[in-house]
């Protein structure tokens, strides 16, 4: 049962990779086959030392770190990370950095309004003594 609820969450997180993701071995073994398909795909074909063969899927675009006839281990690159650099990254929500910036930002941008207003309303005022001195 728990070997299902594994197999069931890796092949999710398979399935969420995109070619901005960095691909890890799916087992240790070594590295007997790699292939283009027509796609532009690589696809790798790992033995264990018990013979047990697994082919994974990169998709097009990604520069491989292992060659035909390489060891890896489970989880290992099999990718350079292209989110190296800043480039390549998925648009996601802002998070704040802390509440308070928030809250002071507020503050500060209430006090300008407040200010500006005030700064008007004396002006006018101080426009209303000039005509009333002006008609004496």
């Amino acid at each position: 049962m728990l070997g299902e609820i594994v197999a069931v969450v890796k092949s999710i997180q398979l399935v969420k990779k995109s070619n901005i993701n960095s691909f890890g071995a799916s087992q240790t073994g070594q590295v007997t086959e790699i292939t283009a398909t027509e796609k532009g795909e690589s696809q790798i074909t790992i033995v264990n030392s018990e013979g047990v063969t697994t082919s994974q899927t990169l998709l097009p675009g990604l520069q491989l770190l292992v060659k035909q006839g390489d060891l890896v281990k489970a989880e290992q690159p099999l990718n350079t990370d292209p989110n190296v650099g800043g480039f390549g990254q998925e648009e996601s929500e802002i998070v704040l950095q802390s509440s308070t910036r928030i809250l002071g930002y507020l503050a500060f941008c209430f006090c300008l309004l407040l200010t500006q207003i005030l700064l008007v309303l004396k002006k006018k005022q101080y426009e209303k003594v000039q005509a009333a001195e002006l008609n004496f």
